[in-house]
């Protein structure tokens, strides 16, 4: 199967402080979570007045109002990694207060449900690594259906997933399948983007996806839909990481945004799918350079829609056009 067009997929790892919460400290990154309020809005808002459509990979936690309702949901399975600090009930039984602003957000999620073309997606329940030392498939699976179960409590029924720390893991697509989860956003095919877990990080790689993301190491990262979608659950893979603005590296702004503009034409005129992803976070400083620059992708889209009849779509969407 072929697309008649090219599509701009667009994917956003919803996480808050549970994604950062074993790499920073809340007084480290708390500018970044306390803009996420307003980030969120604006985002939509811009989504919206352009017609373009999101998968937001939410983290199963974030649905709850508060601590006391969390624990309440812990399942009797838990993730038993080897590295004690890469588990979030450590931190949920250690902490004494757990701010609402920076670890749940259930009124957000409400707005995101309101806007057309946007999707809820899962990011697993507890921000989970799939390739981690020490946890096990019988626990990811407990994982995605307690999140599975939460987003039930909305009304809502999950088609796709994001891997936290894209740590995708081959043996687990079948827990994917068996809980109902259509598809998932895989990794560049480019060496430098090998899922794999912390330890296994290579400052190589970090160094390359880095300047990958300003010049073209590992080319455009742009897919046939007939590639994607050759086996269950289908794997919509990540073309580019939208960088956040860095004062430290803004003279390379121009850079970035020829990277991705480039890709994204190339989809365009060759009918395929360009996905594009960040994290609602990154956008929680700086915002109007960030929406600056979101701006000028969106009006790049804009031009290719017109020019090539590109669309946009959101995973899910993706997966309507296999049939």
């Amino acid at each position: 199967m072929n697309l008649k067009h090219g599509v701009f997929t667009i994917s956003l790892d919803f996480e808050l402080y549970w994604g950062m919460r074993d790499k920073k400290s809340i007084d480290e990154y708390k500018y970044n979570l306390q803009g996420v309020s307003n980030a969120i809005p604006k985002m939509l808002k811009m989504f919206c007045d352009n017609s373009i459509h999101a998968t937001w990979a939410t983290v199963g936690f974030l649905f709850f109002k508060g601590s006391d309702e969390l624990k309440d949901n812990i399942p009797k399975s838990i993730p038993n990694y080897n590295n004690k600090e890469f588990s979030p009930y450590e931190y949920i039984t250690s902490t004494s207060k757990i701010e609402k602003a920076y670890h749940f957000a259930p009124e957000l999620i409400d707005l995101i449900i309101e806007f057309d073309g946007q999707e809820i997606a899962t990011h697993t329940f507890s921000h989970y690594y799939c390739l981690e030392k020490g946890q096990s498939i019988v626990e990811f699976e407990e994982d995605l259906y307690s999140a599975i179960e939460t987003a039930k409590q909305k009304g809502l029924s999950f088609k796709s997933l994001v891997f936290p720390r894209n740590q995708w893991n081959k043996k687990y697509l079948s827990v994917l399948d068996k809980l109902g989860i259509q598809c998932f956003r895989g990794n560049e095919s480019s060496w430098i983007y090998n899922a794999s877990g912390d330890e296994d990080q290579n400052k190589f790689q970090r160094l390359f996806r880095f300047i990958d993301g300003f010049f073209n190491l590992s080319g455009h990262n742009t897919y046939p839909l007939n590639e994607c979608i050759k086996e269950k659950p289908f794997n919509f893979p990540s073309s580019l990481f939208l960088r956040p603005y860095s004062k430290m590296f803004s003279i390379l702004n121009g850079q970035k945004l020829k990277r991705i503009k480039n890709a994204m034409s190339y989809a365009a005129e060759n009918n395929q799918i360009f996905h594009l992803w960040w994290h609602p976070h990154n956008f929680g400083t700086n915002i109007n350079n960030n929406f600056d620059f979101l701006k000028d992708i969106v009006d790049h889209y804009n031009f290719l829609s017109k020019k090539h009849k590109m669309v946009s779509l959101n995973m899910s969407e993706l997966c309507k056009l296999a049939g």
